[in-house]
């Protein structure tokens, strides 16, 4: 779990937090295996570079598809406002860029903020690159950013061919800082490197921490609390607002000035610890920004948790309490009525862990049964081993224990299986991963993509459970879509029980 600024690129998860993509079984014996308050896994556990104790996890013979670090730091990185980003690679690895621009487009309508395209350039790295080097293809990439737009701060994304040609980025990056006088932040975030997409939020922190973050802090914020969040609405500034506090959202359309004040804020918290673990962690450690330790703010119990821990650490208890009192008047009755018109419903939820536990707290507090969930990986403990920031404890303390609770990178082919253990009447997800083979499937789903903030809070609770009864009453399109399509499988693989029965004859 080293936190090293001194570096030039974080270790990956996977080195890191023993982080895994591959499992299934019951919540219980996940929580059991990992590295919080279960007390690790014990003797049937190997050890992950000899640094942190590592779940056993399944090998599944092939990759269907899954994303990359690199497209982490695109979407992180492109939608600060005031940046621009360079892909120091391939033309190929700028493939996302529309549909990033996309995300930030609606991000600032979200916050009513003015509408604008996302800037980033490629170096479009071609075959003598790879054999002479690419370093002088950057040097005029970055000159050309700010001739061109004149940003805060430039980002480079290194990229998998980079990094097998061994590029001297830092070297480059350094001496086009101290020529242009802003920060030009190199983020290693090679693909290869790490088995999973999020070890890409931690490059970028990594990379805000050591060029951008102010190093000796103007002044303190006593009122100021750094807000790690994703492009959705502001749902925050209203709730804060009301205990005095004011928020400073990052990364996600933030500017460089909000970026550099990180280190003058009072607190740190997030409505999600699995992709705010490396910034908050490292913000404590090396800058004294005490991070919230409370549950995540999702439904009841962990809105009440979230917000009472804020007021222990910035002294606002009181108005905390008056601030819950009136919110759980406020929702209560809606809360019931939909606890009415949803008893008996079964729910699925798919999504990165954190997150997902969230969900599944608030799907249980509106009465709703969950059986079976994916989360596209599992980190058994995080930067900060804070046992209140557990989020996989706290679901099952909380909530009770999941029967089904698979561990898989968006393969696509056992989606169909993991569905039919538990058969349920809806789906949540997030990330579009597994969307083509649940729009086959004929079951209501409710993306999650656009707006991140839309399940937070004691809002949150009457926002799913109303958006619930609007995806059930169009169950007939889904039906009618089903109807007219198949799924790209063999039947004896549609006939499967196991959903993990390839990996576990691998490890047979």
């Amino acid at each position: 779990m080293a936190i090293n600024l001194k570096v030039a690129s974080v270790e990956s998860r996977e080195q890191r937090l023993g982080t895994i993509i591959n499992w299934d079984g019951k919540a219980s014996d996940l929580a059991d295996q990992s590295g919080f308050s279960r007390d690790g896994c014990g003797a049937r556990c190997g050890i992950s570079g000899g640094k942190v104790p590592r779940i056993c996890e399944l090998e599944s013979p092939f990759t269907q598809g899954t994303g990359c670090s690199e497209q982490i730091v695109e979407n992180q990185a492109s939608h600060i406002r005031d940046a621009v980003l360079i892909h120091h690679a391939p033309i190929g690895c700028s493939a996302l860029h529309a549909s990033t621009s996309a995300s930030y487009r609606k991000g600032l309508a979200a916050r009513d903020m003015p509408v604008a395209d996302a800037i980033s350039i490629s170096t479009n790295l071609g075959d003598s690159d790879m054999v002479y080097g690419g370093v002088e293809k950057l040097r005029d990439a970055i000159h050309k950013a700010w001739e061109r737009h004149h940003p805060k701060a430039i980002f480079i994304a290194t990229s998998c061919a980079t990094g097998i040609i061994g590029d001297d980025v830092e070297s480059v990056t350094k001496a086009c800082e101290e020529e242009l006088g802003i920060p030009v932040v190199p983020v290693f975030c090679e693909g290869f490197k790490s088995n999973h997409w999020s070890s890409g939020f931690d490059a970028i922190q990594h990379g805000i921490l050591r060029h951008i973050v102010r190093k000796a802090p103007r002044r303190k914020q006593d009122d100021l609390i750094n807000l790690f969040v994703l492009s959705g609405a502001d749902v925050y500034t209203d709730m804060l607002g009301q205990l005095g506090l004011r928020a400073n959202f990052v990364v996600n359309l933030a500017t460089v000035e909000g970026l550099e004040q990180m280190s003058e804020a009072a607190a740190s918290t997030s409505f999600c610890y699995t992709f705010a673990t490396y910034l908050g962690a490292a913000l404590e450690r090396e800058f004294g920004v005490p991070q919230i330790k409370a549950p995540q703010p999702f439904g009841f119990a962990g809105t009440d948790g979230w917000l009472r821990a804020i007021g222990q650490a910035l002294n606002r208890q009181e108005q905390v309490e008056q601030y819950i009192q009136r919110e759980h008047e406020r929702i209560g009755p809606r809360v019931e009525k939909l606890r009415t018109e949803l008893r008996g419903l079964k729910g699925f939820v798919v999504m990165g862990p954190g997150y997902a536990h969230g969900i599944i707290g608030i799907l249980r507090e509106l009465g709703i049964t969950v059986e079976g969930s994916v989360a596209y990986h599992h980190d058994p403990i995080y930067d900060s081993p804070d046992t209140e920031r557990d989020t996989l404890g706290f679901m099952l303390d909380s909530y009770g224990d999941i029967e089904h609770l698979s561990i898989s990178n968006g393969q696509s082919y056992r989606f169909f299986n993991m569905l039919k253990r538990v058969n349920p009447d809806f789906i949540i997800f997030r990330h579009s991963a597994l969307g083509s083979v649940i729009n086959r499937l004929g079951l209501p789903v409710i993306p999650l993509e656009a707006d991140a903030s839309f399940p937070v809070g004691y809002q949150g609770l009457v926002n799913i459970g109303e958006e619930i009864l609007a995806v059930l009453a169009q169950r007939k399109f889904h039906e009618d879509l089903a109807a007219h399509t198949t799924l790209p499988y063999k039947a004896s693989w549609l006939a499967e029980q196991d959903p993990f029965a390839l990996a576990r004859r691998v490890g047979a």
